[in-house]
């Protein structure tokens, strides 16, 4: 079976592929470098960074993201900057090694590639593995979460195929061992699935309802028999699986061909969750949210994390009053990469403070 990190590479790539394809449209053509224009230059088009680099090159590592907020101060802002040569059939894969040139086109700045040249204006033979072109972000941190999540959305959780009974009566099972599953449907034998034990409710802080529950993979088991019940066997196993959990496909639904950007409306919500029960966030952690689709989030959304201010006495001598609530203070950036009615998960795209369950979010 094709492994989902090799199907994520060529989704991302061709996901890259196609937004440099597209934003080569519309473009006009090339002229010199920052330096060496000063005229009619518009630099509250896109907002730049204090400290934006006439070029760069990439490092191993790097995604369209970083590479991007070092040019931008809002690193969302990438598709206005990228450009193209239109004359390229097949358009540019960015590799460790190449130099990014940061130059303006009728007052406005766009990044583009340089190779053996001061500019590529014809197709080159590219010789490394695609595996080694850059990302747009992390995906191999979303593709370990989405794998395996430990957070079960409600809508996953009910209705789900659940184990009835282990073969011969058994209260646990592992590898090699049959279960009896109903709710199966009727599912391709042969088929994989995981088996997850359904834990603690994970409860909307806004109206106490249930959004989703913790989650705990416990093995992976083929279909050998249809029916009902549907006999499935366990293949792997990673700790002992039990009567009432439940069986989700072993597909991994994440859209790689999203671009990381605003919402389109105003969206305010709250951290419900951090995968691994952190105490402190990192970028590229995962984060559970409160906000989904009907509050109108879509894969690609970029939202603030912001810090409640503390309310704290006034202590000095000519004080006003006794009580002073201190301003909510921004610490973080969000970007939602799977959504559902009630809920997203998201990644931690910037960690400036720690960042917490509770803490808010905010289109930006």
């Amino acid at each position: 079976m094709t492994s989902f990190r090799s199907i994520g590479s060529r989704r991302s790539l061709l996901a890259t592929t196609v937004l440099l394809a597209t934003l080569a449209a519309g473009f006009g053509a090339v002229v010199g470098p920052a330096s060496g224009q000063t005229q009619g230059i518009d630099r509250s088009v896109v907002p730049l960074a204090a400290d934006a680099p006439e070029r760069y090159v990439v490092q191993p590592g790097d995604t369209l993201w970083d590479i991007s907020a070092r040019f931008l101060r809002d690193p969302w802002y990438w598709p206005e900057v990228w450009y193209v040569n239109p004359q390229v059939a097949n358009p540019h894969l960015i590799y460790p090694g190449d130099v990014l040139a940061l130059i303006w086109v009728d007052g406005r700045p766009r990044l583009v590639l340089e190779r053996g040249g001061p500019l590529r204006l014809s197709p080159r033979v590219r010789a490394e593995p695609l595996s080694e072109a850059i990302h747009a972000i992390p995906y191999d941190r979303i593709a370990a979460f989405m794998s395996r999540p430990t957070v079960l959305a409600k809508e996953q959780v009910v209705g789900a195929p659940y184990v009835v009974r282990g073969r011969d009566d058994r209260l646990i099972s592992a590898t090699g061992d049959d279960l009896y599953v109903r709710r199966f449907g009727r599912p391709q034998p042969g088929s994989r699935h995981n088996v997850y034990n359904v834990g603690a409710e994970l409860r909307d802080p806004d109206d106490g309802n249930v959004l989703g529950y913790q989650g705990l993979f416990t093995a992976q088991a083929d279909v050998t028999r249809p029916g009902d019940p549907v006999t499935v066997r366990i293949v792997s196993s990673a700790r002992e699986t039990l009567e009432g959990d439940i069986l989700l496909p072993d597909v991994v639904d994440v859209p790689m061909d999203f671009i990381p950007r605003p919402p389109p409306a105003q969206v305010a919500g709250s951290i419900m969750s951090v995968v691994d029960e952190r105490s402190v966030v990192a970028e590229n952690d995962i984060l559970i949210i409160n906000r989904g689709s009907r509050h109108g989030l879509k894969p690609g959304h970029v939202l603030a994390i912001w810090e409640a201010g503390q309310q704290v006495r006034d202590r000095t001598k000519h004080r006003e009053s006794g009580k002073v609530e201190l301003p909510d203070e921004r610490n973080g950036l969000f970007m939602v990469f799977k959504t559902f009615d009630r809920m997203s998960y998201g990644l931690a795209l910037e960690a400036s403070r720690e960042i917490h369950v509770g803490d808010t979010v905010r289109a930006p």
